[in-house]
């Protein structure tokens, strides 16, 4: 314990900005069937509506590297208040323009923030001499699933998604005053210095890609989890909030866990057991006839994707040059996040023309070819 609170005061800038983005986009995934209903919009229109976020979300990600360096220690602060104050714009969105709008400012913020926090924490990684990213993913994704049952809860009393995503802004913009540093600059990210020049590329890639199948299957999940629960399974109002919160909470287990597991087996088997354990979630979902049986198959899958995303993360820094570290981690990282915007339009076309089972298993291939990816960026640190 004492370890997980050392490590917990190291990274309290960015473990604020971590739970931050959890919270916004567990409240947002939690509504999503009454934000869906309110459009009017069938499956393949709502996916064609979500890439609107993923393209001011991939596109902001490629600025952020030139940003962050002179914002300094305001970066954090200041994305995670814009995040918050695009999910007040989200809640007060009655039209399908207003919802795009308004996920394309989501998107951009978060896309941003994203960078942003995994630059801070692998700079705070290699001054300490201690991992902390699997700690601040797993806030993450605590942060997530506490959004999210709250979330139900709070729809299941009859709160509209108006009121659930103001009141969730606000406590982000708290959290946005609790990210702020002293210290908190961010070395190594932007313009043509060195460290760009030096960054190893193919270990970014191959991490990026490894982050990208991981988010992919992650964001996927979360976004469509809860429609499959109510409206293919027949689960009672409220009762699909319990997908998303679910795969947060075991994935924040998870990554708790994810720390001395690494130590105990190594990254790349706990890579090769993650990624298992995830197909064998995804399978239990796709087979699953009732709402219980799906739960069930979204915590198998939060268990074992959990250590994707911070171990593939932990690899770019360690296997990269140390003046290379933050910019390194900033391309993985805007490589690994394409995953996580592009997952759920993705589910969304599939689900149009197959069904939400087909597109679920689409999401098993995918994160099967993640065994491959592991292997070939193993053989980068052999």
């Amino acid at each position: 314990m004492t370890e997980y609170l050392t490590a917990f005061r190291l990274a309290r800038g960015p473990a604020a900005a971590f739970v931050a983005m959890g919270a916004v986009w567990g409240a947002f995934m939690a509504v999503m069937p009454d934000i869906k209903g309110a459009l009017g919009a069938d499956d393949a229109r709502f996916g064609q509506l979500l890439i609107w976020g993923s393209v001011a979300a991939i596109a902001m990600m490629n600025l952020a590297p030139r940003i962050g360096s002179p914002l300094g220690r305001a970066a954090l602060p200041l994305f995670t208040a814009l995040m918050g104050a695009a999910l007040a714009l989200q809640g007060g969105a009655d039209s399908m323009a207003g919802f795009a709008l308004a996920l394309m400012a989501m998107g951009a913020s978060t896309g941003a923030l994203d960078v942003f926090m995994n630059a801070r924490v692998g700079a705070l990684e290699a001054a300490h001499g201690r991992p902390l990213m699997n700690l601040t993913h797993a806030l993450y994704s605590l942060g997530f699933a506490a959004a999210a049952v709250l979330t139900g809860w709070a729809r299941a009393a009859g709160w509209g998604a108006g009121a659930i995503l103001l009141t969730t802004a606000l406590g982000v913009l708290a959290l946005a005053i609790a990210s702020h540093e002293r210290d908190g600059g961010i070395e190594g990210l932007g313009g043509a210095g060195a460290g760009k020049r030096a960054a190893p590329g193919r270990v970014a890639w191959l991490g990026g890609a490894l982050v990208l199948i991981g988010l992919m299957a992650e964001n996927a999940v979360e976004a469509w989890s809860a429609l499959f629960i109510e409206r293919d399974l027949g689960g009672a109002t409220g009762a699909g909030s319990l997908g998303p919160a679910l795969l947060g909470a075991t994935m924040g287990l998870g990554r708790l866990a994810g720390q001395g597991l690494a130590q105990r087996l190594g990254d790349h088997r706990l890579l090769v057991g993650g990624l298992g354990l995830a197909v064998a979630g995804i399978a239990l979902v796709i087979a699953a006839p009732g709402p219980l049986a799906a739960c069930a198959g979204f915590g198998v899958l939060g268990l074992g994707g959990s250590v994707v995303v911070p171990t593939a993360m932990t690899l770019v820094g360690r296997l990269s040059a140390q003046e290379a570290r933050s910019a390194a981690i900033a391309r993985a990282t805007v490589v690994g996040y394409v995953g996580y915007f592009l997952g759920p339009p993705l589910m969304g076309l599939v689900a149009s023309a197959a069904g939400l089972r087909a597109a679920f298993g689409l999401i098993a291939l995918i994160l099967l070819a993640g065994l491959v990816v592991r292997a070939a960026l193993g053989r980068q640190g052999a």
